[in-house]
């Protein structure tokens, strides 16, 4: 089944698709992940590479991406080294994302339906992205599917919203 033009991702309260809805200017969709840049090869020291993100995506009602705001809280060396506390990296990116959060007027968590975009801030891939799977010798061709970069979320037939991971 071909990748429909509008991809409906469910709210799911306290699991990844949290923190999406609607607001009075759209749809929403944020997150609050790790990524590596991409084409790095892991080796010594890739905690300094493995950084935090807070993410916020907007859309306007038919689903076409409006703008994002993407912002590193530190890497996962940081957190390590300071675990605790209002400062640690995974603090600054809770409170970075409320502030966005709260910057939504008219904000309701809940389904979204939004289109396939793309788009790279310090080198790692951000989006909805179609992915195409080529099939083994005995299908004609694989499945396609939409993958939700960096957080690792894929979206496929039946699609109902539901994603796997």
């Amino acid at each position: 089944m071909a990748v429909p033009a509008i991809i409906p991702i469910a709210h799911e309260p306290d699991y990844r698709t949290d923190t999406i809805g609607r607001y009075s200017d759209g749809q929403f969709l944020a997150s609050i992940t790790y990524a590596f840049p991409e084409g790095l090869v892991v080796g010594d020291g890739w905690e300094e590479h493995k950084r935090l993100y807070t993410v916020l995506h907007r859309f306007d009602h038919e689903g076409r991406h409006v703008d994002s705001d993407i912002r590193c809280a530190g890497t996962y060396a940081e957190q390590q080294r300071r675990p605790q506390g209002e400062d640690s990296v995974t603090a600054r990116a809770r409170s970075r994302m409320a502030e966005l959060l709260d910057g939504l007027p008219g904000r309701e968590y809940g389904d979204i339906a939004i289109r396939p975009f793309r788009l790279t801030v310090d080198g790692v891939r951000f989006g909805l992205v179609v992915e195409h799977h080529d099939g083994d010798e005995d299908e004609e061709d694989g499945e396609d599917w939409a993958e939700l970069h960096p957080d690792g979320l894929g979206f496929y037939a039946p699609w109902d919203g539901l994603y796997d991971t």
